[in-house]
């Protein structure tokens, strides 16, 4: 993750393994307690092609929501 970056994770199509998706998709972002706009602006990349739901994906907006809860505390 370079940059700072939260990347989403998907399994590819066809394969077996698992890649750095395009974004994350709206029910991941919805059941991490965020709105889309909420989520745009915090930078999170939202993929409207996506329909599945990962909860290692869910998590990693969980812990970003709580970053930026903090860091705005400072």
């Amino acid at each position: 993750m370079g940059g700072g970056e939260i990347k989403a994770m998907v399994r590819a199509p066809r394969k077996k393994h698992v890649r750095v998706g395009r974004g994350f998709s709206r029910k991941e972002i919805l059941e991490a307690g965020l709105t889309l706009s909420e989520a745009k602006r915090l930078g999170v990349y939202i993929d409207v092609r996506r329909k599945s739901l990962w909860p290692e994906n869910v998590e990693k907006l969980k812990r970003l929501i709580d970053y930026k809860k903090s860091s705005e505390h400072e």
